[in-house]
């Protein structure tokens, strides 16, 4: 049997996981993205304020930010099989209810319940990235994962548009929920938690997934390990960038709809096809970064805390140029301005969903990207909201477009000199601690 699976050469399993790793937040975000979608159309219906549709934009975001750590810690504890494919029938469920809701109260009491199962989509998919991948395919994975965000936003901007035009938006959220009720019958069957129980996964394959890994501690870590971790400069400098980034990258699945319709005066059909460019542009830039960053860093030209500030900067130089789409005299102009701005933060994200693998001890993956994750989606909660206020007050997206851009040049300065030696925090040994007060390693 080993002289023939020599001879087939070593087995991808881990490529169809990363498929379905992809597929769940495709599906996640478009079942998300409808609501931005059929935002004008819902506002109109129930006759809701700037304010209030920002506020039922946000709900999404409180359970979902809320839950981010304690979902790492399930699926630390019981499985990502479990906790991953439990969250998706649930967000499924509450994505369907949504087409009853009546009005303000229920519009918000339904995103409560879509963020409570979509919290476990990534604290899940950062761990099984690290079980099913070596070091040097990670960023590559995560980019690709992270990217399905983009397709389902980019899917779900002209197809809910479409079924706007054909249809009541209430079936639109029936339909988009069949998506995640088939994804969750295909990953009961193709997944397991550890590829060493997979039986397509042959030894070459296993060999590849586990030659870099790094020895487990089993012992339970105490409560004085847990604060060390959580004062880690490291875990700061990750849950600090990552919250600017969502900031400026939610605008885009919230308000992005509505800019487009009332600034730039475009139709709902144009709106669906002009909104999923950034989304587009997106997808190809965060793999290929994902990619690119895994061959320098496989190169040995850079280390690996070098390679993730470097492509973390240049994402992130590119994402302040949502400043510059507002004051763009052409429509054109800000469009394309607006898909360099959310491709950079997708080639940032492409290393961002790296970071937990890289530093978090072995069995504290899922819990630290849920942790990374809580924070960064209180941009989330507050970014629909101040988007909201500051139109609201001013009648223009102006100065709510150059505060996101203000945001982005805070993230450049904390990955540079706040985010220090990229490498595992080892719970037990407090030798190998980098205090948050230390100053960053910009050498390594």
């Amino acid at each position: 049997m080993l002289k023939a699976a020599q001879r087939q050469g070593r087995s991808k399993v881990r490529w169809w996981i990363a498929g379905l790793m992809w597929a769940a937040i495709a599906i996640n975000y478009i079942d998300r993205t409808v609501l931005s979608a059929a935002a004008p159309r819902i506002q109109s219906e129930f006759h809701l304020s700037a304010i209030e549709m920002g506020v039922v934009m946000s709900a999404f975001f409180w359970s979902y930010a809320l839950l981010q750590l304690p979902a790492g810690l399930l699926a630390d504890r019981f499985g990502q099989k479990k906790v991953l494919g439990f969250a998706v029938l649930w967000w499924s469920l509450a994505t369907a209810a949504t087409g009853i809701a009546s009005g303000f109260r229920s519009l918000v009491a339904l995103r409560v319940a879509l963020g409570v199962g979509e919290a476990g989509a990534y604290p899940s998919n950062a761990g099984i990235a690290t079980r099913w991948f070596p070091r040097t395919e990670r960023a590559t994975v995560a980019g690709i994962f992270d990217s399905g965000s983009k397709l389902g936003g980019a899917i779900a901007m002209p197809l809910i548009a479409g079924l706007l035009t054909a249809f009541d938006w209430k079936l639109t959220f029936v339909l988009t929920a069949t998506l995640g009720i088939v994804w969750f019958l295909v990953w009961l069957a193709s997944f397991t938690d550890s590829p060493a129980d997979h039986p397509r996964v042959n030894a070459e394959e296993l060999a590849h997934i586990e030659s870099d890994k790094v020895t487990q501690d089993t012992r339970q870590p105490t409560r004085r390990q847990w604060r060390r971790l959580f004062a880690h400069r490291n875990i700061w400098a990750m849950c600090i960038g990552f919250f600017m980034i969502n900031y400026n990258s939610y605008f885009f699945i919230t308000w992005l709809p509505t800019y487009l319709m009332k600034e730039r005066g475009m139709s709902v059909l144009e709106m669906g096809w002009i909104a999923s460019l950034p989304l587009i542009a997106s997808i190809i830039v965060e793999i290929f970064a994902g990619w690119a960053s895994d061959r320098v860093f496989a190169s040995g030209k850079l280390s690996l805390t070098a390679t993730r500030k470097l492509f973390l900067v240049i994402g992130l130089v590119m994402a302040s140029s949502i400043g510059f789409a507002a004051f763009a005299q052409s429509p054109f102009v800000a469009v394309l301005l607006l898909c360099i701005a959310k491709s950079g933060t997708t080639v940032a994200a492409s290393q961002v969903w790296a970071l937990p693998g890289d530093v978090a001890p072995p069995d504290s993956v899922s819990m630290v990207a849920g942790l990374q994750n809580t924070i960064s989606n209180l941009g989330g909660v507050v970014g629909p909201i101040v988007t909201g206020a500051i139109v609201g007050a001013t009648g223009s997206f102006v100065p709510a477009l150059l505060f996101s851009s203000a945001l982005i040049g805070i993230a450049i300065l904390n990955y540079l000199f706040l985010l220090g030696k990229v490498e595992p925090i080892q719970f037990g040994d407090p030798s190998q601690e980098t205090r948050i007060h230390e100053p960053a390693d910009l050498s390594a």
